[in-house]
């Protein structure tokens, strides 16, 4: 079964369009300072994610997405995740980058254009939540322009890409938050479902063997 029911996404033209073109608001003059309040103390590894306003501020309030938060901060992606209305993120924690193959991120963090593509194919421009998963199989389109395949016919497992969602449905201000452990990369599983093997034909049963003829008697 096919997930039919999302709108298209936007083409990773006006997300990246709109990353690149975000301005730092001119300084104003100083004003009398509130009293700041007591910031949140952040979540131990592990912890499941709470909402804490929008998307970036929820992934800022927790430690184990550091290198998601850094790499997006990096690409000027932040402030689209900020105010970007009915998205959804697919938030790798830190564990998910740590499993890479040693090097990797580094080399990702130094191509920054690259760094980018990857992260954006981490957004749905529209919110796809749990049910829109769970008992369907099919690709959605991402940010980047190419497609997440998204898997939701093994009971109990909801999964994107070969990443597993290990907390869905992290409600932000303005969209949705799926915690997966691992990294997603494009093409890493085919959109359509594979074809069945076929079963071998059963094997011919032995015909029955014909009857022994008793001895011939000779004459005297």
């Amino acid at each position: 079964m096919k997930i039919d029911r999302l709108l298209t996404a936007a083409a990773a033209v006006s997300l990246l369009a709109g990353a690149a073109m975000a301005q730092t608001p001119a300084a104003q003059p100083p004003a009398a300072a509130a009293p700041a309040a007591p910031a949140a103390a952040p979540a131990a590894p592990g912890a499941k994610l709470v909402p804490n306003g929008d998307v970036m501020s929820t992934l800022r309030s927790s430690s184990q997405f550091s290198t998601f938060v850094k790499a997006l901060d990096a690409t000027n992606l932040a402030s689209l995740l900020q105010k970007q209305p009915n998205i959804t993120v697919f938030a790798p924690t830190d564990a998910a980058f740590a499993a890479l193959p040693p090097g990797e991120l580094d080399k990702m963090m130094a191509d920054k254009p690259g760094l980018q593509k990857l992260l954006v194919y981490h957004l749905i421009n529209a919110r796809v939540d749990s049910t829109k998963i769970k008992g369907a199989r099919g690709p959605v389109p991402s940010g980047a322009g190419d497609k997440i395949v998204l898997d939701g016919s093994t009971e109990g497992v909801l999964k994107a890409e070969n990443a597993t969602i290990i907390q869905s449905d992290v409600a932000a201000s303005n969209g949705l938050i799926q915690v997966v452990d691992q990294v997603l990369k494009p093409g890493s599983v085919p959109e359509a479902n594979p074809e069945p093997a076929a079963e071998p034909a059963p094997a011919a049963e032995p015909a029955p063997a014909a009857p022994a003829k008793a001895p011939a008697h000779k004459k005297k």
